[in-house]
């Protein structure tokens, strides 16, 4: 699965990295090394003008935890951060955004945990480790989005009428992430970005063509404090390598709430 993640470019940088040609400087997010399910999250998507039929790259702010549009309450976001890429194309909640709702979602690399077997009086506990690209690159994490309207709101333009949330794919663990966590999310590579975003591009074996394990499987993997389990932690500590033997016996697990 994927977690928690670290995005911490300015989106200035964001617009130039991935040629994006709409943003609004009103939607704003700071740095965040510790996003959570919920948060707002930066992505990149294309949308198709009505008016024009016009194509244009934005830069936008999604909320993590997909809503599907025939959900009865935006609560149930909260369970789907992750979809299967083995399921993806099938699955009901999923399967209509992965064919024309497709998104990329900067990252600068991802928390997993891994289990610590108890030792002694040391109960077992969750070790969180920073899973990054060895040469520091961002990451595109493979992301689907969707709409979803509210039914007891009567304004189409009020707040909160239209939610506009994502989830991000995930697939079986290799290399570095395997032997932290089973699961680790998909990536996209730089001269795929044009075809995974393009909402023509409709053809289930082509887009499954285009996912591909982060970084080509070059990570770099450290152990990082347990702070990062509480979303009221945020800041760079968070990425500081530690002795993944200094962490207290029982440390908590992450949590959504703190």
């Amino acid at each position: 699965m994927c977690g928690r993640y670290a995005s911490t470019r300015r989106p200035q940088d964001l617009v130039d990295l991935f040629d994006v040609t709409h943003w609004d400087p009103d939607q704003a997010l700071g740095p965040s090394w510790n996003v959570a399910p919920t948060d707002a999250v930066w992505s990149v998507l294309e949308r198709v003008a009505r008016d024009t039929g016009e194509v244009t790259r934005q830069l936008r702010t999604l909320r993590w935890g997909l809503v599907p549009s025939w959900a009865k309450s935006p609560e149930i976001g909260a369970k789907m951060i992750n979809a299967r890429v083995e399921t993806v194309a099938e699955k009901p909640a999923y399967r209509r955004a992965f064919a024309k709702r497709r998104c990329l979602l900067p990252a600068d690399g991802f928390y997993e945990w891994q289990t610590v077997p108890a030792t002694g009086s040391a109960k077992a506990r969750k070790q969180p480790y920073f899973i990054s690209p060895e040469d520091g690159r961002a990451m595109a994490l493979a992301g689907l989005y969707e709409f979803w309207r509210a039914p007891d709101i009567a304004d189409d333009d009020a707040p909160g009428a239209w939610w506009t949330t994502c989830t991000i794919i995930t697939t079986k663990a290799t290399d570095a992430a395997g032997r932290v966590h089973p699961r680790m999310p998909l990536a996209i590579a730089p001269d795929d970005w044009s075809a995974w975003l393009d909402p023509a591009h409709q053809d289930p074996g082509e887009l499954r063509a285009l996912l591909t394990a982060p970084a080509a499987g070059h990570l770099d993997t450290r152990a990082v404090s347990t702070a990062v389990n509480s979303v009221r932690n945020n800041g760079p500590h968070l990425l500081d390598e530690i002795d993944g033997t200094d962490e207290a016996p029982g440390s908590a697990e992450p949590s959504s709430d703190g």
